[in-house]
């Protein structure tokens, strides 16, 4: 039997191996797809663990000092360090720049060198990879920046290019208030370049968050907690540091004290030594008069110069996690997409493998009838000739899931992995999805010994005699087309003979299209996907948003003269004034990060840049009175409806709970709009409008650059 096993597969050899690959695909792409999101997130969690991504950063207006950082560690597990940063222009092309001060041995955040060294002398500079891949800077070439960058030297030396933890996103490196609004990329030269006396930022990282996966929603919820509690270590540190400012400001202001005391006490003595004779006193009072009024000037002078400094010397904390990083989130909801897709994709394909594998074995079987009944009829058990089928579909199906397994696992997420170049993951760190191939392989020997077992076991209850002879043919029947006479009469022989067999066989017939139809559905859905993700942005540029470009001024004031300035361009059309804030927003199910909130001052004309059109009825929105409108995706997310409440946490931390008036359609993004009069009884204040929304038309990129630029 054993023989006659290795004969059959030798004889069979293109069977065998059809067998084997049609279960080597459906395992690949079963094993490979649900390998892909894992491997995503491994690949991002290697690189930020060995760079040492901080989880919390926090940047102040008044800087920050080494009792900062103390305070920062005294909660548990943490790890701080400061730094200093600022946006600068510079380069060629004056760009906006995120430029930090290098230190050595500073633990986090650390670049990753893609060439040449970091910096050592005072001269050196390291630039972001994408300056390089943009702005063709080289080695040794000379980077200058403006002097309003405000460095003890304009001119360095490109040293080394690299990457950082905090850009992995390399399309995009965030938004800045200078130049066209768009950082272009970062530098790191050494930190005693930078004329700051204190450090602008403290990263924070925490040992306990980096086993929970920087993805996962227990480690959002978990650095949400850490973040509560670094706010409430640094609120006693306000206080301190606003002392520490005024000490350093009152020191300042000293020297113009002891000179005002000095020439009181001199007014004074003067005073009292006025002659005696009327004339001469009379001019010696004018004159002092006059140097009492003038030093009663200064003297005020100083008095608001102290109230000054007492209302600005108050810091200001900005905080900040990895999901406000550029790409970052986008990065975690793509790993999650393609997870998503891994559940029912594969699964289907793999359905499909183990269809036609079943009909395979099952034919395969049947035409061995005549073999099985002269083994029956010469001894051997049932057991004996199943074994030899079974172990037959059995070999097939485990070289197909040892292939698939393999391939799948090791070589699917690497070219899924290739194919985000955009992002610095390029390193692919892969695990084998144990229980994944598991299932495969359950389910591959499911399709090829059950089948065998199915099949024999059915053949085998037979007498030999009836298997030793052809199998006979099944009853004909008439079909109900016979009954059609004027159709049937037309059709020829040999499609009456086929028509006949699809309902002869119908098991055969069953198989055969549903095969045809899961393979056409597989095809139709990978189209589909493909449209889809395109169609987004079509929809949303052309459905949606109107507009061409966002201006934002950083004073109410300043918004006229930034209007005059897009007004002188020739390819300006219109704009509207609107006030903007990026907020977090809550519900009792989820929370969503980075959602934009616009309240338009003009909402009768709002509709000419941005469509807001309900999801339900599709109608055009009108901004109401009470109540926001929120985006489709945001709905969905926090699980709310028409009529339900979410709760919108601004800048300063402050909570504050409103009704959802409306869902509009949208396709990318988070975006909730207001009316002037719904923002002032939630908010209890006017919203103040510092940005444009500007139609152009007919531009360039190169023309918009310049345009932001100006």
């Amino acid at each position: 039997m054993h023989k006659l096993l290795w004969r059959d597969i030798r004889q069979s050899m293109g069977r065998f191996i059809a067998i084997s690959l049609i279960i080597l695909l459906g395992v690949l792409i079963f094993v490979g797809v649900k390998a892909t999101g894992p491997a995503l997130i491994d690949s991002a969690e290697t690189v930020l663990h060995k760079q040492q991504l901080s989880d919390v950063q926090v940047i102040s207006d008044k800087g920050f000092t080494n009792k900062d950082v103390q305070t920062a560690e005294k909660v548990a597990g943490a790890k701080a360090g400061k730094i200093k940063f600022k946006y600068v222009l510079g380069g060629r092309h004056k760009d906006a720049v995120a430029l930090y001060g290098f230190r050595q041995n500073h633990g986090l955040n650390q670049l990753r060198l893609v060439s040449g060294h970091l910096p050592k002398t005072k001269n050196d500079i390291v630039l972001d990879q994408r300056a390089q891949r943009l702005n063709h800077y080289k080695l040794g070439n000379t980077y200058t920046f403006k002097k309003s960058a405000n460095l003890k030297q304009q001119r360095y030396k490109i040293v080394g290019f690299a990457n950082s933890p905090q850009y992995i996103d390399n399309t995009t490196r965030g938004a800045t208030n200078i130049g066209t609004g768009q950082v272009a990329y970062f530098a790191y030269i050494p930190s005693s370049q930078m004329n700051l006396q204190v450090a602008t930022a403290i990263n924070v990282r925490f040992s306990s968050l980096q086993s929970l996966g920087t993805f996962t929603s227990r480690y959002k919820r978990t650095v949400n907690q850490k973040v509560v509690r670094l706010k409430s270590a640094f609120k006693s540190r306000t206080s301190e540091r606003k002392a520490e400012i005024m000490s350093v400001g009152e020191k300042k202001l000293l020297p113009a004290q002891e000179r005002l005391a000095t020439a009181q006490k001199k007014i004074t003595l003067a005073k009292r030594r006025l002659p005696s004779r009327s004339q001469g006193r009379i001019k010696k009072t004018a004159a002092l008069t006059a140097q009492q009024q003038k030093l009663d000037l200064e003297r005020q002078k100083l008095i608001n110069a102290k109230n000054d400094l007492s209302k600005t010397a108050t810091p200001t904390y900005t905080w900040s996690t990895r999901e406000d990083l550029a790409g970052f989130s986008a990065y975690g909801e793509s790993a999650d997409r393609i997870a998503a897709i891994a559940n029912v994709f594969p699964v289907f394909f793999f359905l499909l493998a183990a269809l036609i594998t079943f009909t395979t074995v099952t034919r395969m079987v049947e035409e061995a009838r005549m073999q099985i009944g002269t083994f029956k009829a010469l001894g051997f058990s049932n057991a004996s000739i199943a074994r030899n089928y079974v172990a037959y579909a059995l070999l097939a199906g485990i070289l197909g899931v040892i292939l698939g397994s393999f391939i799948g696992n090791q070589f699917l997420p690497r070219f899924v992995i290739s194919i985000y170049s955009e992002y610095i993951f390029h390193i692919p760190v892969i695990h084998y999805q144990c229980f994944q191939i598991l299932l495969a392989a359950i389910f591959s020997l499911v399709a090829t010994v059950g089948a065998a077992l199915y099949v024999i076991l059915k053949q085998v209850n037979e007498v030999p005699a009836s298997l030793m002879r052809p199998k006979s043919p099944r009853t004909a029947k008439s079909i109900w087309l016979e009954h059609f006479t004027w159709l049937w009469s037309k059709l020829k022989f040999y499609q009456k003979v086929s028509y006949r067999n699809l309902f002869r066989f119908k098991s055969r017939a069953i198989m055969t299209i549903l095969g045809i139809a899961g393979g056409t559905a597989l095809i139709l859905t990978g189209f589909g996907i493909s449209d889809s993700i395109g169609a987004s942005g079509h929809l949303q540029f052309n459905q949606v948003i109107h507009y061409q470009a966002i201006v934002q001024a950083t004073h109410k004031d300043q918004l006229s003269n930034v209007k005059h300035t897009i007004q002188n361009n020739s390819h300006y059309q219109s704009s509207t004034p609107v006030g903007t804030s990026v907020v977090k927003v809550r519900s009792t199910h989820n929370q969503l990060n980075d959602v934009n909130m616009y309240i338009p001052s003009k909402p009768e004309f709002f509709g000419r840049y941005v469509h807001l059109n309900s999801t339900s009825s599709g109608n055009k929105l009108r901004f109401p009175s009470k109540g926001i409108i929120i985006s489709q995706k945001i709905a969905k997310t926090l699980a709310i409806k028409k009529g339900g409440k979410i709760k919108i946490v601004v800048g300063n931390g402050k909570a504050v709970s409103i009704k959802v008036a409306a869902v509009t359609k949208n396709y990318i993004g988070h975006f909730m709009y207001l009316s002037p009069q719904a923002y002032q009884n939630a908010f209890h204040k006017k919203a103040v409008a510092k940005t444009l929304f500007v139609k152009l038309q007919g531009t360039t990129s190169s023309q918009r650059t310049n345009l932001g630029k100006k």
